[in-house]
């Protein structure tokens, strides 16, 4: 019955937002960027399907307007929020995707199976989009997992031995349970330096005018080099993202958690734009490098500063995406002038966005919104404070690096 349904969809809500905000959380502690990027789809996709129910749950109990804590289903969703605290990121990665991710596949294919496709049609739509994306997803985390360690194993046991006691997600009334602390958990802690893919050069500044005013910016050859290593670079704006979402999830509304996770993965599409593009012109990807600085600006600083470097850095660069998306296509670099075309589109919501939700925050933390830009501002004052921190050997080395990447291309 109506009411009946819109109980277990909202069951399938929490725990889809649950696992969300732990994958958003985990990104910066995940080396490979081919993780951290769908780590970020998958985190978009799976607020959609949340979104989508939660919309529906009260479309079916009009006209209430009002989202429940858990209630009956509180242990299960303890549950899916215990794997952020996974021991290791191999462990998360297993419990993630060859426990949780399956659980809600198999609840997602019953639901469809048993429930009435005319009379509850519009959760049909989107749950068999939903069951299509958990197929993908899980077929990435089994290739994500393959050789993992005895431990993560372990781990992934015992969430799948507790899952079981609680009957599983499924579509049958809550079993009552509590639960205790998992053996084995450890308190996730976001990391003050995020885990870079060693396949590429590491660095802390990816481009020598970042630390020499005077060196150029460039023009040509080397402007389509510097803005595909830039779109590469925006990996920490990935993992700000998955910081910023996990952090402020039980903060801010959820229309917040929504919002995040698309601007979140908007900023993997734009990291895998440069990937692309770099590996199309044949480089290899320990030639390039991949940087942490901007990250490492807001290590060990509030949260806010994750939300108001992205707002930095969004407001500061807007008004050269089209000037250079307009240089590509003059210089008949069709690839670079439509990634610079939709970045632009991406990056003007996404300012709005970070004035949205900075003002949010601090009203949501009883100070005065209006000081948002006092948020902005001090993110420039993180980043230059940084930058100066540059030694000269390093300076030199990026120049060397920059100019090897010039001289391959020409």
């Amino acid at each position: 019955m109506r009411l009946d349904t819109a109980q277990l969809l909202k069951r399938f809500f929490f725990c889809e937002r649950a696992l969300l905000t732990s994958m958003a959380a985990w990104i910066p502690s995940i080396a490979s960027l081919g993780i951290k990027t769908a780590l970020a789809r998958f985190v978009w996709q799976s607020s959609e399907t949340a979104h989508a129910l939660r919309n529906r749950v009260f479309e079916l109990r009009f006209p209430s307007r009002l989202l429940e804590e858990e209630g009956a289903d509180s242990a299960l969703i303890e549950l899916f929020c215990a794997v952020k605290d996974s021991p290791a990121d191999t462990a998360f990665l297993m419990s993630a995707g060859r426990v949780l991710l399956p659980a809600l596949r198999d609840s997602y294919h019953e639901y469809l199976r048993d429930s009435d496709e005319i009379a509850d049609g519009p959760t049909h739509r989107f749950l068999s989009v939903a069951l299509a994306e958990k197929e993908e997803q899980i077929a990435a985390f089994e290739q994500w997992t393959e050789s993992c360690e005895v431990e993560a194993v372990r781990w992934a046991e015992e969430i799948a031995k507790r899952l079981a006691q609680l009957g599983g997600v499924g579509v049958e009334p809550a079993l009552a349970a509590v639960t205790t602390k998992l053996s084995g958990s450890k308190k996730y802690v976001f990391p003050d330096r995020a885990a870079r893919d060693p396949r590429f050069w590491q660095c802390r500044f990816y481009w020598p005018d970042i630390v020499d005013p005077d060196y150029p910016y460039g023009e040509g050859l080397q402007l389509q080099l510097r803005s595909a290593v830039s779109h590469l670079n925006e990996v920490w704006a990935i993992e700000a993202g998955g910081i910023m979402l996990s952090a402020f999830a039980d903060v801010l509304p959820w229309e917040w958690i929504h919002d995040a996770a698309r601007w979140t993965y908007d900023e993997s599409r734009h990291c895998r734009m440069g990937y692309e593009r770099l590996m199309a012109w044949g480089f290899d990807a320990g030639e390039i490098p991949l940087g942490t600085y901007i990250y490492d600006c807001a290590s060990g600083e509030d949260p806010i500063y994750r939300l108001g470097m992205l707002y930095f850095f969004e407001t500061k660069n807007i008004r050269h995406k089209r000037a250079r998306a307009d240089k590509f296509h003059s210089y008949g670099d069709k690839l670079s002038e439509h990634d610079m075309d939709f970045d632009w589109a991406d990056e003007t919501m996404h300012a709005g966005y970070g004035k949205h939700w900075l003002k949010a925050l601090l009203a949501a933390r009883g100070q005065d919104p209006g000081e948002y830009e006092k948020i902005r501002e001090r993110c420039g004052e993180l980043v230059r404070d940084y930058v100066s921190t540059a030694k000269a050997e390093e300076i030199a080395e990026i120049k060397r690096v920059a100019e090897a990447l010039i001289a391959n291309r020409g």
